[in-house]
C-alpha cells in the first residue's frame, strides 16, 4: 500500500523503515522470517496512520533531526494475541534493543511496537532537552487514562542555538 500510494518518496522510505523494523522484531520472536510475519495489532488502521502520518508530519515540517529522551515503557503486564506478557511487551523489547529506556511505575504499556519502530527509526540521537530556540511545541495524547499520569506526548521543534 505504501509503496504504491501517492506520497514523497522520503514519507515512502521513512514509513518503510518503520514499518520494516516491526517485520524484523515479529520474525525474530516468532522464529520465522520476515515474509512470513503476521502484524497482528500493528496492521491495524490507527497503526499504519501512526506510521504514515508521521513521516508526512516530518517530511512537511522539514525536520532533519529527531532528538528524544529516554523512552519509559510502563510496567505491569499487557494482554496480547498471544496471551499476558509483561510490560514491555516481546515485540516492543526487541525493537527498543540499543534505545535507552526509562524505569516507570505507572501500570500498564506506554510503549507499543509502533512506538518503539518510530523512535528507532527515526531518532538521531537520544538526550535530555537540547539547547535550541523554539518554534512549535505540540502534544498528543492516548486513549488510555492512567491514575496521576498524564497519556500525552509532546513534540517541541527548533532550531539549534548558534545556528
Amino acid at each position: 500500500m505504501i509503496e504504491d500510494c501517492d506520497l514523497d518518496q522520503r514519507v515512502k522510505e521513512m514509513s518503510l523503515s518503520m514499518f520494516h523494523i516491526i517485520a524484523e522484531a515479529e520474525a525474530k520472536i516468532h522464529g520465522t522470517d520476515i515474509d512470513h510475519v503476521h502484524f497482528h495489532e500493528v496492521g491495524a488502521v490507527d497503526s499504519i496512520i501512526d506510521i504514515v502520518g508521521t513521516a508526512i508530519l516530518l517530511d512537511s515540517l522539514e525536520v532533519d533531526q529527531v532528538i528524544a529522551s529516554s523512552v519509559p515503557v510502563g510496567s505491569g503486564h499487557v494482554h496480547i494475541d498471544h496471551g499476558i506478557y509483561p510490560v514491555p511487551a516481546p515485540a516492543t523489547l526487541e525493537i527498543l534493543k540499543e534505545v535507552p529506556i526509562q524505569n516507570s511505575s505507572v501500570r500498564g504499556e506506554l510503549t507499543t511496537p509502533t512506538g518503539a519502530a518510530i523512535v528507532k527509526a527515526l531518532v538521531h540521537q537520544f538526550d535530555t532537552m537540547p539547547s535550541m530556540e523554539i518554534q512549535a511545541i505540540g502534544y498528543g495524547a492516548g486513549t488510555k487514562t492512567f491514575k496521576d499520569h498524564p497519556n500525552v506526548l509532546r513534540a517541541v521543534i527548533g532550531t539549534k542555538r548558534g545556528k
